[in-house]
């Protein structure tokens, strides 16, 4: 009975090298083609200068396939780190994110009387992700297809497992991060009465987006992060700018976060305002699928399918 276990182990070993070797064969043609038909590209500069070649190279974008390469080494370091290490990071994220109801109520306390309080305030919900993406912090919805590309390439029980672990740390640290936060606006009185009076109130409108309501406004949020991540390594010296412009978006449609929204949640719950079962299945939850659905079943699928013949 053992022998036969450890045989077929074998045999699947074997399946998978041959798979591997047959694949590494398959990528090395696709380079090679690729090579070529950059040197073809090329033949036409051969009356610039070598100043005028210099600057055709330095304005080059990246490839898709350069950008995918990029996120996917991302994902397999992340995949490889510490749980202890993605855990404080994403209590850090949780954290972070929680300054943009603190910054959206700024900008919504002092526009009381404009008739642009909506479009103005919504910069405020930008400062948290730069925040987090530029600390390099552990934010769920990122995850969602930085560590999916690895898995995309070589799917494998391992990478799902690998995955499954960082998503499970990631999420409950962010959520940690994001109660801890409202704890402390709520009872530990670290901001004004009136900024968490406007805190409050920003965060009803918020709660108005429940069920399924909320889980469909969450899959362009989580599309728009998903394509915020692909977008960053194209985006050298203009990252706060790409940042702001794209989050502010999810903020002025009223795009559903997860992470950024649970601690307006949460600051309902710890006010007395809505009970914490409530919360998590009428917002949490569909709002977690929607961004799961935006950044991994539609951006991640799209982005890896318009490289995979070229990998």
């Amino acid at each position: 009975m053992k022998a036969d276990s450890e045989n077929t182990q074998e045999a699947d070993n074997q399946a998978e090298r041959d798979l591997d070797a047959a694949e590494l064969a398959e990528r090395k043609q696709r380079r090679q083609q690729r090579e070529e038909a950059e040197r073809e590209a090329e033949q036409p500069d051969a009356a610039l200068t070598q100043t005028e070649r210099e600057q055709v190279i330095a304005h080059r974008g990246l490839s898709a396939v350069a950008i995918y390469s990029v996120i996917r080494h991302e994902g397999e370091e992340e995949l490889s780190r510490p749980a202890i290490s993605l855990w404080w990071s994403g209590v850090a994220a949780g954290l972070g994110i929680s300054t943009s109801v603190l910054a959206e109520a700024m900008l919504h306390d002092q526009l009381t009387d404009s008739p642009y309080q909506h479009l103005i305030e919504n910069l405020g919900y930008t400062v948290d992700f730069c925040l987090v993406i530029l600390s390099r912090l552990q934010l769920f919805t990122e995850n969602t297809i930085t560590v999916v590309l690895p898995i995309l390439a070589r799917p494998r029980r391992r990478k799902f497992l690998q995955a499954a672990k960082l998503w499970g740390i990631v999420f409950t640290a962010n959520m940690a991060g994001t109660f801890l936060a409202a704890l402390l606006a709520i009872y530990a009185g670290t901001t004004t009465p009136a900024l968490t009076e406007s805190m409050l109130e920003i965060s009803r409108h918020f709660a108005e987006s429940s069920g399924i309501t909320a889980l469909l406004l969450g899959i362009p949020a989580g599309f728009i992060i998903a394509a915020l991540v692909w977008m960053l390594p194209s985006a050298k010296g203009t990252e706060l700018f790409v940042i702001m412009l794209f989050t502010y978006l999810i903020a002025a449609c009223d795009f559903t976060h997860v992470i950024a929204g649970s601690n307006e949640v949460f600051l309902l719950v710890l006010n007395g305002e809505m009970n914490i079962i409530t919360a998590i299945a009428d917002l949490i939850v569909p709002t977690l699928i929607g961004n799961i659905i935006g950044g991994t079943g539609l951006f991640a699928m799209l982005a890896y399918g318009q490289v995979h013949e070229e990998m």
